[in-house]
């Protein structure tokens, strides 16, 4: 008996503190996108894109799966910023992209693509 709550205590634990982290990294997202959004040529925001991405648990193994540097963020939050620039609601593509474990993936895949095969899967993804 006394295992079966010691486990529940223990998967409470594991949920609230991944709930604590998705709070924090939407949160972090959100300031960026109230900062940055009409400031879209500012190098601080890769700067600070490409550091949460590093300290991040989730994220920092896709950016070294694929090896990624600041010049592969800048790169695609160019290509994202020609047909993506615009916010829906707290969803500003070029900037939110980046902060999901699959479209990050996606992104760093396709490096290559073009600039509205890119944006058109990210707008997808969230629904826009």
């Amino acid at each position: 008996m006394f295992i079966a709550y010691g486990l529940l205590g223990i998967l409470a634990a594991i949920f609230l503190w991944e709930q604590y982290r998705q709070l924090t990294k939407l949160n972090f997202v959100r300031r960026l996108i109230d900062t940055y959004e009409h400031d879209v040529d500012n190098p601080a925001l890769i700067d600070a894109m490409y550091d949460f991405c590093q300290k991040d648990r989730k994220l920092k193994k896709v950016v070294a799966a694929h090896q990624a540097t600041k010049e592969d963020f800048r790169l695609l939050y160019k290509k994202l910023l020609v047909r993506g620039n615009f916010r829906k609601y707290n969803r500003f593509v070029p900037i939110s992209s980046f902060f999901a474990v699959y479209t990050l993936d996606y992104l760093l895949k396709n490096k290559e693509a073009s600039e509205f095969d890119l944006t058109k899967r990210m707008m997808n993804f969230f629904n826009i």
